[in-house]
Formats: C-alpha cells, sequence, structure tokens
C-alpha cells in the first residue's frame, strides 16, 4: 500500500459535481493499493498515519498527531499511485490492485482508520471519477509505502 498523506486545512471530494466528502483542518489520504497488499499493511500504515507527528504545537513545532490535534482525514482511492513508468510515456498500472481485491482492503483501511481515531472517516467513491480539492497546509506532504518499512 502507498499513501500520500497531505496535512490540510481543508479538503473535499466532489463526484458528478456533488460533495461526496469533506474536512477541515487534519488529512487528505491518497491510498494506492497493489495485489500482494494485506490486513498486516492496512495495520501498519493506519499506525503510522495516526501516530504521524506533523501538527504544530504550541511552539510551533511539528509534534502533534492527527489525534492530538483532533483532525479529521478525507480518504480516496488512487489506483495510478502504482503506475510503472519504466517504458514508453503510457503509464503501466498492472501492479495495481483489480476492484475485486482493492475494494474490501479499502473498506477495510477506512474502518481501521476509524477504529484508531475514534469518529467517521470522510470518503470519495472506490474506481469513481473524482475531483478533490485542498488547501495544504505548510505545505506538508509525506509518502509511505508498507511495502519498504525499513
Amino acid at each position: 500500500m502507498i499513501a500520500i498523506i497531505q496535512r490540510v486545512s481543508e479538503a473535499s471530494v466532489s463526484i458528478a459535481g456533488a460533495i461526496k466528502g469533506q474536512i477541515e483542518v487534519g488529512f487528505l489520504v491518497l491510498l494506492g493499493i497493489t495485489h500482494t497488499d494485506t490486513d498486516e499493511d492496512i495495520d501498519w500504515l493506519v499506525k503510522k498515519i495516526v501516530g504521524l507527528r506533523v501538527f504544530s504545537d504550541s511552539e510551533g513545532k511539528m509534534n502533534l498527531s492527527i489525534h492530538d490535534q483532533q483532525g479529521d482525514i478525507l480518504v480516496i482511492s488512487q489506483f495510478t499511485l502504482h503506475a510503472s513508468t519504466k517504458k514508453g510515456n503510457r503509464p503501466s498500472f498492472i501492479e495495481a490492485a483489480r476492484p475485486e481485491v482493492a475494494i474490501p482492503l479499502y473498506e477495510q483501511f477506512v474502518q481501521a482508520l476509524e477504529n484508531q481515531l475514534g469518529k467517521p472517516i470522510q470518503t470519495g467513491e472506490f474506481g469513481a471519477d473524482m475531483q478533490v480539492a485542498l488547501v495544504n497546509d505548510g505545505p506538508v506532504t509525506i509518502i509511505i509505502d508498507s511495502k519498504r518499512k525499513i
């Protein structure tokens, strides 16, 4: 699993012109799932995201987690994170999980985040054509790949 985590002051996702999910202070998480991902990847990645200390404390230092900040999370599925551009100019998405594998893992990931934070997680819609809007705060953008834990 690959997650791009962006610290935001606001973010939303729209489908066909209607807002599907919206948050204020928190994380926008773009999530790419590959065919080799498992429950272990979900658990590890959720703990990393919830534990990230990238929000400012009273001294202006990045020292607080999403939980400390009482922030929200918007999760967007994004199979293009597993694009391979090794050959030619047209990306290959062969490493991205097919929907029958990816959808259950995506739903488990969202549920695990809800369990860790103790509140609902906003989402897009798996496989939909989505328009994502955000104000990246900082900017702070972090990439985490569950296959590169070392």
